[in-house]
């Protein structure tokens, strides 16, 4: 890639023109129905179970409720903001050259307040319930969560850029809504066991203002992994 195709962009084009406030409106909502859903499904699972240990069943319903709110999350935004709905994904396509540095941070901004009043809603809603950030398993080093998690997000993020972004695709772009979250889905069932599988810094960060005073060293050791 010439590195000529990165840029950082005009402040008045890229931060605060009403077409790119309206892209940035359209990641905080995206994510925000995404992690939503996701971190919904978890503490659901956490409640019906009486907070009982993660089971096989407990597994396949996130890993399928976090696939379909991908889905409608990246449909529902790919018309405006291109539907990154990650943090991960925004820096693929700055270093493609496919949208600017300055938009990339107001995407990342928008994505990360969506992930948190996301939380803040579920916390509310819940009367309370405690909002599962991710830690690694017992038994996973740190830097196997690691090898774990960047596998998984390049996973997602080639299948963003095969099927979203590529000029090339054709008539590929129409089924990339569904098929980057398969791909979601697919990595949750492989590394959920191991490191919750978040694959997105939005989604990892959304838990952490609601708990973050409680945790361990340990668990601040962890977290880098995530993002």
């Amino acid at each position: 890639m010439p590195i000529n195709q990165i840029a950082v962009g005009r402040y008045q084009d890229e931060v605060t023109h009403p077409g790119a406030l309206k892209a940035a409106l359209a990641e905080f909502i995206s994510t925000l129905i995404f992690v939503f859903a996701g971190e919904g499904s978890g503490m659901a699972f956490a409640k019906l179970t009486e907070g009982g240990p993660t089971s096989p069943e407990g597994l396949i319903a996130a890993a399928l409720a976090h696939g379909f709110a991908l889905f409608v999350a990246v449909s529902v935004g790919a018309n405006i903001s291109g539907g990154h709905v990650n943090p991960a994904v925004t820096f693929g396509a700055f270093l493609g050259g496919n949208i600017s540095l300055l938009r990339g941070i107001l995407y990342w901004i928008a994505q990360l307040l969506g992930a948190v009043v996301a939380c803040l809603l579920l916390k509310f809603t819940t009367g309370g319930l405690v909002t599962s950030g991710f830690a690694v398993s017992a038994g996973v080093s740190v830097w196997s969560a690691l090898v774990f998690e960047i596998v998984m997000t390049f996973g997602l993020v080639y299948t963003v850029y095969a099927t979203a972004v590529d000029p090339k695709k054709g008539d590929l772009g129409t089924i990339a809504p569904l098929a980057i979250g398969l791909i979601v889905a697919a990595n949750i069932l492989v590394g959920g066991a191991f490191t919750g599988a978040s694959m997105n810094p939005a989604v990892a960060f959304g838990p952490a203002p609601l708990d973050i005073l409680g945790w361990t060293f340990d668990r601040w050791w962890a977290c880098w992994c995530y993002l």
